[in-house]
């Protein structure tokens, strides 16, 4: 059994790999699916940091009662999914003062023309056009300093946030050459190993998201047995009888027979040879089945973990702890350099 010196040495060999969610929709079956096969790998070959992104959520109009709740949800949901916070530091963003600390330092140095060019704001403003606010503007400043206050050394990015990451390494040169180098880690994008891919049950042709606006495309871990049977009967597949996994001319129902081949353990040829002269509807029946009996312990921890808040707040409180030693480490770091006073 390791002790407290050891494992503290372990970590400091291990790279520091940080990823944040915000904490809008649920978390669904494909982030189930790249949990066990990613999470359990990684907490043992990195030291690993994951964060509710609760700040960035407020880009959008919330009600408190429920932006609250969905914190402790989306924790519960983190936990239920497998994350050991021991073994893991799980944290919640707004509990750790020195992340708007740092964004507004780093704000001060980052030229209105990079912002300028962040697709992602022209997307969102097109979405929330009553209210198009400043943090919506200048919300990449948040995440890169989300990133560099960890010293992280990986940040696991899909496309959509490849631009994000580019500028939290734009801002490292800026603080570089304006005040000192070597304060704040060049961050690099962590490609996972690649595994199954989950896509919509919709449109196929676009990965599962927990942010899409319409919840048919995705099943949600926290999604009730029927919701889910429904979801799943109703995914979009093709006008063919024959069930054969071809990625070009049935995207939908290779995701499905994708899903059916991590859920069972099965290759897709066995399951192809399992509903050789059978209908889809068979297989989305069989699926349903297997989704409903695999989710169905995540569930039950889930639900124990919302019935038992104290024990949640313990949790966040421990990560929070874990976190802000960090935290506060770089930001002493930062405000020597820039010249500020800490008392």
């Amino acid at each position: 059994m390791p002790n407290a010196k050891s494992h503290a040495i372990l970590l400091i060999m291990k790279k520091t790999i940080l990823s944040g969610s915000t904490v809008t929709g649920d978390l669904t079956l494909g982030n189930y699916i790249g949990a066990i096969h990613n999470w359990k790998q990684m907490q043992n070959d990195y030291d690993c940091l994951y964060f509710l992104a609760d700040l960035h959520a407020l880009t959008v109009t919330q009600d408190p009662k429920i932006l609250k709740n969905r914190i402790y949800s989306f924790f519960a949901q983190y936990l239920a999914l497998g994350l050991d916070p021991q073994q893991n530091t799980i944290f919640v963003q707004s509990q750790i003062h020195e992340h708007a600390e740092l964004n507004w330092i780093l704000t001060c140095l980052t030229p209105m023309g990079y912002l300028n060019r962040m697709t992602q704001f022209k997307e969102k403003s097109e979405k929330n056009v009553k209210n198009i606010n400043a943090g919506l503007y200048t919300y990449p400043v948040l995440m890169a300093a989300d990133i560099l206050l960890y010293q992280a050394d990986l940040v696991p990015v899909g496309e959509d946030q490849r631009q994000h990451l580019e500028l939290a390494r734009d801002i490292v040169g800026f603080f570089d050459r304006a005040h000192a180098p070597g304060v704040l880690k060049m961050p690099e994008a962590f490609i996972p190993k690649s595994g199954a891919r989950i896509m919509s049950l919709q449109d196929p042709t676009k990965k599962m998201s927990k942010s899409d606006d319409n919840e048919k495309n995705f099943v949600s871990i926290i999604d009730d047995p029927k919701k889910i049977e429904k979801k799943i009967k109703s995914a979009a597949t093709d006008s063919d009888t024959v069930i054969k996994y071809n990625l070009e001319n049935k995207p939908g129902l290779s995701n499905l027979l994708t899903i059916y081949s991590v859920l069972s353990g099965k290759t897709v040829a066995q399951i192809e040879a399992d509903y050789a002269g059978k209908m889809y509807g068979h297989l989305k029946v069989d699926l349903a089945a297997l989704v409903v009996e695999t989710l169905a312990p995540v569930q039950l921890k889930y639900h124990d973990l919302m019935k038992n808040q104290d024990h949640l707040e313990m949790l966040m409180k421990q990560g929070a702890e874990k976190a802000k030693v960090r935290a506060a480490k770089t930001l002493k770091s930062v405000y020597d350099a820039v010249g500020l006073v800490r008392v």
